[in-house]
């Protein structure tokens, strides 16, 4: 059984620094991409940034120059830095891997979700 599981999410002022962290354990063969979602109250759940196994990394436009996503394959984690945040940033975020636990398996894995709040 693969689990994913988030930490590193709490209270900022704004203009202030999170990192956040995702672990994932159990019967893993391989992880290709690793992503981080984020989702405020009344609104969609929304890709903030994604890095492939080989390190290519994609981010939202909204957080472009603010945000780093980071991951070591050794650990089978992913890191979410983010900096000068906004009070716009509150939201659970929330850790995405595709993960093979087998040559003939692949699944989309997602983690419980860690609360960011940014306080203006």
């Amino acid at each position: 059984q693969v689990q994913l599981v988030e930490s590193g999410g709490g209270l900022v002022q704004a203009g202030g620094s999170l990192r956040l962290s995702c672990v994932a354990s159990g019967s893993i063969f391989s992880i290709s991409s690793m992503r981080w979602y984020r989702q405020a109250p009344g609104n969609q759940r929304e890709l903030v940034a994604g890095i492939s196994s080989g390190g290519s990394t994609n981010y939202a436009d909204s957080v472009k120059g603010r945000f780093t996503i980071s991951r070591d394959n050794a650990k089978n984690t992913v890191y979410l830095q983010m900096d000068s945040l906004k009070p716009e940033d509150t939201a659970v975020y929330y850790c995405n891997a595709v993960i093979s636990v087998s040559r003939d398996t692949t699944r989309n894995y997602w983690g419980q979700g860690t609360q960011v709040t940014v306080s203006s």
